[in-house]
């Protein structure tokens, strides 16, 4: 689990498309950080640009990951050249703050930057949406646009506005994405509950139970 805080900003080194086997292929892909370096092991999760990914090894000048058929398909990983710089963020400890809103990196679709303007000291994004995105997306809720937590200004039919602060954008790819630039997308996870418990009708159908003796038992009126 992420926050959608951003730590700092890698930079590729290696895109590694692995021999295609009877599936399709994954890929083995390397990065330089500094940051996020220090106490990350094999086997812990970091979030690449809003992929969470599992960090296969570290070395001195960062570390390699592991990228699925799967995530290569439906993210913007697999577009990814040497040089090119993403989003870090390691996964949130249970005492962290929780300064942005709850990412799991799992992408649900990939958007693509149609607008982009300077209003006053903001930069204004508007996005193109696809359908697994756009039911989630509220007047002032939450985004993660290529791993970092986002509060949505606009909605559209198709398109959403976010505006990306100075700081965003001096520390995130954000201040550099350009129209035409697709850009990963992950919708606020609390949305998706509701939708599902309202679809399936999983609501309780009764009161809860309370144990009115129990705070008695406990030396409490």
């Amino acid at each position: 689990m992420f926050s959608g805080i951003v730590e700092e900003m890698g930079v590729v080194r290696s895109l590694t498309r692995n021999a295609v086997t009877r599936n399709a292929a994954g890929a083995r892909l390397s990065l330089t950080a500094s940051a996020v370096r220090g106490d990350l092991r094999p086997g812990d999760s970091i979030s690449v640009s809003g992929v969470c990914l599992t960090v296969a090894g570290v070395d001195e000048a960062g570390f390699s990951a592991d990228v699925s058929p799967e995530t290569l398909a439906v993210t913007t990983l697999g577009d990814l050249t040497p040089g090119a710089a993403v989003n870090l963020e390691r996964a949130l400890r249970l005492n962290d703050r929780l300064g942005g809103h709850l990412v799991t990196g799992h992408v649900d679709g990939t958007g693509m930057v149609c607008e982009r303007a300077q209003q006053d000291n903001a930069v204004i994004l508007t996005v193109d949406t696809p359908d697994a995105v756009r039911p989630y997306c509220v007047r002032k809720g939450a985004l993660a646009v290529d791993g970092v937590s986002l509060t949505i200004n606009a909605v559209s039919a198709s398109r959403v506005c976010v505006a990306v602060i100075p700081h965003t954008a001096a520390v995130t790819t954000l201040g550099t994405v350009r129209v035409g630039h697709a850009v990963n997308l992950e919708s606020d996870l609390i949305g998706k509950y509701v939708e599902r418990l309202l679809a399936a009708g999983e609501f309780p159908t009764r009161p809860p139970v309370t144990d009115r003796d129990n705070p008695r038992q406990h030396g409490l009126p």
